[in-house]
């Protein structure tokens, strides 16, 4: 089992406590990204992961429930198609050409997915009243990352601009104000 196979394994285990976690009517409230739901957090990932990944690295998928109904459940099923396929050693190791050069499955999960669960988890915990702590390890890596990328963050219309922290602020402070999140 790869290093990032059991990153993948702990960041997005958060996201599904968080997820399963959710009170009633709590998929309808309005999450920190502007203009979404809870719900429609769990909708973009459920959207893009597959979209980007599945095809790309003939992945065998399991039909997912609807989003919009059972945002959980929908978020299990590509997790777990995602977690299955990093456990693989040989399926992880598969290459195929991306947006970002030719990558294994493994190398794009923990480029672009690990991140993104990651605060993603952070905006259904805020959206929701539920624990905002993040894995402190992935925050310190996410937060390596973001701080050398500048106004690229913004650009690439993914995130906010950066929101001012105090300077003693702690890492997840300054990674999730780095997205343009308010902690």
């Amino acid at each position: 089992m790869s290093d990032v196979a059991d990153r993948f394994r702990t960041v997005s285990g958060a996201f599904s406590a968080r997820a399963e976690a959710v009170p009633d009517g709590g998929w309808d409230a309005p999450a920190p990204c502007a203009g979404w739901v809870a719900r429609d957090v769990v909708a973009h990932l459920v959207e893009w992961m597959p979209a980007f990944f599945f095809e790309r690295w003939s992945v065998d998928v399991v039909p997912q429930p609807d989003v919009d109904r059972y945002p959980a459940g929908a978020w299990e099923s590509v997790r777990a198609t995602i977690q299955r396929t990093l456990d693989d050693p040989s399926a992880a190791r598969q290459e195929a050409d991306t947006p970002l050069g030719r990558k294994s499955f493994e190398a794009a999960i923990a480029a672009i997915v690990i991140g993104d669960v990651l605060v993603h988890t952070w905006d259904v915990a805020r959206a929701c009243g539920l624990d905002e702590r993040l894995e402190p390890a992935e925050v310190h890596v996410l937060l390596g990352e973001m701080e050398g990328m500048g106004e690229a963050m913004v650009a690439s219309g993914h995130y906010g601009p950066p929101i001012e922290v105090p300077g003693d602020a702690d890492e997840q402070t300054r990674m999730l104000a780095l997205t343009g999140r308010t902690p």
